[in-house]
């Protein structure tokens, strides 16, 4: 018997079948040189799929548009209408399931198509499907992206068919095996008629960032605009510290729930950018300053990784670790407040540092000392070059400032 004519015919029938050769995808920015922002529940309804509702969008800063889709004829009018307005969109709709070819095939070409959205918060025991669904679309597109969203941490183990968090993130890494993580977390919440930050926040960032690090898997994380129970209107605060808190983490997109007001009354939705009658609130305009700060900064966060995350303050957030050390051109970081976050991040042969004030109530003064001459970089003034020695700032509350350290 000649085992060499056997095996090889065996070996080529193998690398034929969708995920057997167990492929890994390569992650593809969706909006090229764009910092990705990406709309939930983005533009509902037929009669609102127009060119003039992904301007508006467009305009707010957004250049992903996720808005649920159920069928084929309604993503293809939704690509109709978004072209030309420099927003494309997440496809969904039922056929990408259950006639996955062919649908893939129908508008993989199509440059409106950011990517292909498989499902919501899985948990492991999902996994195994969701792989099947990849392999689908993957054998038919290498091309575009896949997308779906992991449950935060604060959803307990058992519940995830985990170990831990960090196994149910790892696992879908393993087992499902797309370009990204993305997760949603939303950490500001009302308790006794007071908003507060869960101190989950930074640990989920944490684990995120430690699972994407190990995997060379960018994350993307949430900001929360749409109020519902128990979460309150979003101020400009809110958002400000959830978008550049998990940017100093390094994530790679800024995604919203929502932007435009769910119509259903079991979590109270309300005061979203768009209401439900598609009219602005005052939300649109507090995202849209938001968007059109990061996008200001892409050439900082597009890319980037966070080499180093730190805290500083007698009481550290849960899951994270105190400031220990710095570049020595960057020394001695103190805060008068509850502490600030402390970001080290790397985006090609730039080396930046990035403070956040961790706080949403209470400004706080930021000394440190410079030991030659570092650059503050803002989002619309470009570089301002720094002195050597003491520095003092006050960073308001859920703020920033970045500095590039050569």
């Amino acid at each position: 018997m000649n085992i060499k004519k056997i095996l090889i015919p065996l070996m080529a029938l193998l690398i034929a079948v969708p995920g057997l050769a167990n492929e890994k995808m390569k992650y593809k920015n969706p909006t090229g040189k764009e910092f990705p922002i990406l709309a939930w529940y983005s533009v509902l309804g037929d009669s609102n799929q127009t060119k003039e509702r992904y301007q508006e969008l467009r305009e707010a800063g957004f250049n992903i548009s996720f808005p649920h889709f159920g069928t084929a004829a309604e993503l293809e009018k939704g690509l109709a209408a978004c072209k030309g307005t420099g927003v494309k969109i997440m496809a969904m709709c039922t056929e990408l399931v259950n006639n996955t070819a062919a649908t893939v095939n129908r508008f993989k070409d199509n440059p409106s198509v950011a990517g292909w959205f498989l499902r919501d918060e899985p948990v492991t025991s999902g996994y195994a499907e969701l792989r099947k669904l990849r392999d689908r679309i993957y054998a038919a597109d290498k091309s575009h992206l896949m997308y779906l969203n992991l449950l935060p941490c604060m959803v307990a183990p058992q519940d995830l068919q985990a170990k831990d968090y960090e196994d149910y993130v790892q696992r879908f890494v393993d087992e499902v095996n797309i370009t990204s993580i993305s997760y949603d977390m939303y950490p500001v919440v009302m308790e006794n008629g007071k908003a507060k930050l869960r101190p989950m926040f930074y640990e989920n960032l944490e684990i995120v960032r430690k699972v994407s690090l190990r995997n060379d898997y960018p994350f993307w994380a949430f900001c929360l605009a749409t109020a519902h129970d128990p979460y309150p209107i979003p101020s400009d605060t809110h958002l400000r510290i959830e978008a550049f808190s998990a940017l100093a983490y390094g994530a790679q997109c800024i995604q919203y729930f929502t932007y435009w007001t769910p119509g259903t009354t079991v979590w109270n939705f309300h005061n979203a950018p768009i209401d439900e009658n598609g009219k602005r609130t005052d939300v649109y305009y507090k995202v849209k300053n938001v968007n059109k700060e990061i996008q200001a900064l892409a050439k900082v966060f597009l890319g980037a990784k966070a080499t180093d995350v730190s805290h500083t303050g007698d009481s550290i957030p849960t899951g994270t670790k105190s400031l220990t050390q710095m570049s020595p051109k960057f020394q001695s970081i103190q805060s008068n407040g509850e502490g600030i976050l402390v970001s080290q991040l790397v985006n090609g042969k730039n080396k930046y540092v990035m403070l956040v004030n961790r706080s949403i109530d209470d400004a706080q003064t930021v000394t440190f000392y410079l030991d030659q001459s570092v650059k503050r970089v803002t989002p619309f003034n470009g570089e301002t070059k720094l002195n050597v020695g003491k520095q003092t700032l006050t960073l308001s509350p859920g703020n920033y400032a970045i500095f590039r350290i050569k």
